[in-house]
């Protein structure tokens, strides 16, 4: 694995990726399947590095919340791993789905059982698991990014989780598939609700780089001076993140960027490095796997210019 410059030639790096995908954009389109990430400007473009000894780098608009939605699929399991071990994999899969994050047949076809924890099935499954040990998941995951990033600039817009539920017409098949099959234990709008409510989550790309930083350092926060996961618990969602971070893109960001990573649609992209750095990207326009577009390139730049991909 490749070496970051040092802190101040790094930022000049950030800002030369930033140009670099700049003639990119008006390529992809924002979530307008969700009402409220509609009226993201899709001009936005923020990037920061942070290193395992805690020295950050940014460019852009890094410093902007947004939606996380699905990159808190993450926090999320985490927490479920936290409360009771390997317990979540008697309900959910660890293997690359090859379909879409919101896709039915599949999950019809394997009597209910989601492939991995990060298609909404499995993040589904999950957010059920968090309801019956912690009562209110939204809330355990937004205080979790509070601690490990260490900000209060962390909230849940319920406008946009009212939003994304109005209209999660396949998500509500996705949640009543998963209950017939006994897969979840709580009512399925009331488990649907919770993860809209999670993904709603808003927080900065700096704030999000910070609390993704455990993963690049063995479980260790820098920020904090303590381990928030253990190291088997960190290895482990690195490789789910490497294997099924990415939806049905996975395996063209392997080749691209060869990074563990997770996306949302509201165009976060976060990848880890181990033993170097945690970095984050935000662009709201997607390709027509729902990650970022701009952001997957960014990375893809980043890594040919630092040689950090483990691939």
């Amino acid at each position: 694995m490749g070496r970051l410059p040092p802190p101040d030639k790094l930022t000049e790096l950030l800002a030369d990726v930033a140009v670099m995908v700049r003639p990119q954009k008006g390529k992809g389109r924002v979530a307008d399947y969700i009402p409220a990430l509609s009226q993201v400007s899709p001009d936005r473009f923020g990037m920061t590095v942070i290193t395992v000894g805690g020295e950050e780098s940014s460019t852009g608009d890094a410093n902007i919340p947004f939606s996380l939605q699905s990159i808190t699929k993450v926090p999320a399991l985490i927490l479920a791993l936290n409360t009771n071990g390997d317990e979540i994999w008697e309900r959910v899969g660890k293997e690359p789905s090859g379909t879409p994050f919101n896709y039915l047949a599949q999950l019809e076809a394997e009597h209910g059982i989601p492939r991995n924890p990060f298609v909404n099935a499995g993040a589904l499954t999950v957010t059920d698991y968090l309801i019956d040990r912690l009562g209110n998941p939204a809330g355990a995951v937004r205080d979790f990014l509070k601690i490990v990033s260490q900000t209060d600039d962390v909230w849940i817009d319920e406008t946009v989780a009212e939003s994304e539920f109005g209209h999660a017409y396949q998500n509500k098949a996705i949640a009543n598939i998963l209950a017939l099959h006994g897969t979840i234990n709580n009512d399925p709008d009331l488990v649907l609700k919770a993860y809209c409510r999670q993904c709603a989550i808003h927080m900065s790309v700096v704030a999000l780089t910070r609390a993704f930083l455990p993963l690049a350092s063995g479980g260790f926060s820098p920020i904090l001076g303590e381990s928030v996961v253990t190291t088997r618990i960190a290895r482990r969602v690195n490789a789910l993140m490497m294997m099924c971070g990415m939806y049905d893109a996975v395996g063209s960001f392997a080749y691209r960027v060869g990074l563990p990573a997770k996306s949302g649609v509201g165009g976060g992209i976060v990848a880890i490095a181990p033993g170097v750095a945690s970095i984050g990207v935000w662009a709201p326009e997607l390709d027509r796997s729902g990650n970022s577009l701009l952001g997957t390139l960014a990375l893809e730049q980043f890594v040919q210019a630092t040689d950090l991909s483990l691939l």
